[in-house]
């Protein structure tokens, strides 16, 4: 497996932006992921929806080479990680996690997040509302705009599946998944394949990184 991934200083740290929609944090050792949802497949098979339940299984050995590659010594996921209740798809979510035993892995709690914290520890998974790490601040949910951003405070978060649409001259458009730093906050693209995209706003000062196919561009 060779990383293609798009190298970038940000707040004086180094990061790999990764076509697999992951951030490697070089100083920290960190690889970071959002929104892997494993467990949805589940819940709508249960709910008599065919899909091909191999969807959940191919992400997660995705990012397994991953972390056989870049040998991170903390995987911090933004939230979303199991998307429902108990269903069979922990079982493979348990199994991978015994792989590696050496790993620190960390869940920030999302919305979906709904099993006790518990069951999580039980397959080595710390759960926590957020943390504080060097300059950034990890949460699951952007902060609301109603109430003030602390100072000295960069939010990075999953939750919104962020994606930005590229018009061709033809009036063909294509909706992309990326990475949206904003002047408070970083949103980073959902990891899981079974979820939508949502476009945020791109004003003066956002820095926006689209995945296409194998690679990271900036627009």
């Amino acid at each position: 497996m060779l990383l293609k991934g798009l190298q970038w200083e940000f707040k004086g740290q180094q990061f790999m932006l990764l076509p697999e929609k992951a951030l490697y944090w070089k100083e920290e050792q960190t690889l970071i992921v959002a929104d892997l949802h494993i467990g949805k497949v589940g819940h709508f098979r249960k709910a008599g929806i065919p899909i091909p339940k191999v969807m959940e299984q191919e992400e997660l050995a995705v990012l397994s080479d991953l972390i056989r590659v870049l040998s991170p010594k903390k995987l911090l996921l933004l939230g979303d990680l199991f998307h429902s209740e108990l269903n069979n798809d922990w079982n493979w979510l348990q199994l991978w996690a015994a792989q590696f035993p050496s790993l620190k892995i960390i869940l920030i709690k999302g919305n979906h997040d709904i099993l006790h914290k518990d069951i999580y520890e039980e397959a080595g998974v710390i759960v926590l509302d957020e943390l504080v790490l060097g300059p950034f601040t990890f949460v699951h949910e952007p902060p609301s705009k109603a109430l003030p951003i602390p100072a000295n405070t960069y939010f990075i978060c999953g939750h919104i599946h962020p994606g930005v649409k590229i018009r061709g001259q033809a009036r063909q458009s294509l909706l992309l998944s990326c990475f949206h730093f904003a002047e408070h906050q970083a949103v980073l693209p959902a990891f899981g394949k079974f979820t939508g995209k949502y476009c945020l706003p791109v004003t003066a000062g956002t820095k926006v990184f689209g995945v296409v196919k194998e690679q990271v561009i900036a627009l």
